[in-house]
């Protein structure tokens, strides 16, 4: 049975998938092909990224 959240929207979805996938690893080129953004600036826009991830590749 699916559930429903009242107001969640596409681009709800696709801010969290978006982000999501950088977390697994993959580059901007890789994301942006599963997503279908053909601009960075977009593509950045719909990123939310958790500022403990890049620093803990920081070392």
């Amino acid at each position: 049975m699916a559930t429903s959240i009242e107001g969640l929207t596409f681009h709800d979805r696709r801010h969290g998938t978006t982000s999501r996938l950088f977390e697994t690893g993959l580059n901007p080129v890789e994301v942006a092909a599963i997503t279908s953004h053909k601009i960075l600036q977009m593509l950045k826009r719909y990123t939310r990224l958790r500022a403990e991830d890049p620093v803990g590749r920081l070392g």
